[in-house]
């Protein structure tokens, strides 16, 4: 890591995350959470005394992410937004890397701990939503509403035209790779040109192999307490967005699941923000 951080590839890839950050419409209270994994970054925006809400990217995208839905978002909440341990982005590893979901969990643990979180709305997008997903479970009285966007392997499997698309990019990343996969997986829709730049050049990021949360199983499912609302793009390449929301109803049958028409898997959450942006309102409120 201390290699790459004094590299131009690092120049660059830090470069562009602040141009992306500071596309968010809202003053922004930069904080670092110091624990055994590292350092977390965390971006925070909205009033200090509002109902907490967790962000949790998928991969590769940042916590800079969201920054078409945090206006909304943070109108009436504290958010944080957090750049996760081992991906690319302003998050430190530290002497202790993650390697299990034990380990995952006890990080996020830390992370909360330390913004004096104690019940907290969390919502998570891709694999960051396997993440929200699995710490739900593991925290059942400090997740009061789970949001999962388009949530890969977690009520239905991925599609082998996605996988092999992206287990290149998962094993040999490059930028070419990454640009790829996201034009392809999105019919080259009208992305951001700032937060594609930012996403290829975490190619060059010293990224972690991503630990990922195994799918829960039969009772498991019952022990989920939180408040579920589970959004699929209906043009998602990841999987068949129909058949993973009737999926969610056998398992969750108190959940609510969309399906958002007109949008992919990586288009989220920044298209279609407006449409978004209501299902999470109607969600945590």
């Amino acid at each position: 890591m201390s290699r790459f951080s004094d590299s131009t590839e690092a120049e660059k890839f830090f470069s562009a995350y602040d141009s992306v950050l500071a596309k968010w419409p809202l003053p922004i209270d930069t904080i670092d959470v110091e624990s055994d994994y590292g350092t977390t970054r965390v971006n925070a925006s909205g009033p200090v005394d509002g109902p907490p809400v967790v962000l949790l990217p998928g991969g590769g995208a940042t916590s800079t992410v969201w920054f078409a839905n945090v206006a909304a978002l943070a109108r009436d909440n504290r958010v944080f937004a957090i750049d996760p341990m081992g991906e690319p982005g302003r998050s430190v590893v530290g002497q202790k890397p993650i390697r299990t979901v034990d380990d995952l969990m006890s990080w996020l643990d830390d992370v909360l701990g330390t913004l004096e979180v104690t019940r907290t709305s969390v919502v998570g997008h891709g694999y960051g939503a396997l993440v929200a997903l699995a710490y739900a479970l593991h925290r059942p009285k400090r997740v009061g509403t789970l949001v999962l966007l388009d949530p890969p392997s977690c009520f239905a499997g991925m599609r082998l035209a996605y996988l092999l698309h992206a287990v290149p990019h998962l094993v040999r990343p490059t930028r070419e790779r990454m640009r790829s996969l996201i034009r392809w997986e999105t019919q080259k829709a009208p992305l951001d040109a700032d937060w594609l730049d930012l996403t290829e050049r975490g190619a060059d990021f010293p990224s972690a192999k991503p630990v990922v949360p195994r799918r829960p199983k039969g009772d498991r499912w019952a022990t989920l307490s939180a408040d579920v609302t589970v959004v699929f793009a209906g043009e998602s390449k990841v999987h068949n967005s129909s058949r993973a929301a009737n999926a969610v109803g056998k398992v969750l049958p108190n959940a609510h699941a969309v399906v958002l028409t007109g949008c992919s898997h990586h288009m989220l959450p920044m298209l279609p923000a407006g449409e978004l942006d209501a299902v999470l309102l109607s969600a945590l409120g």
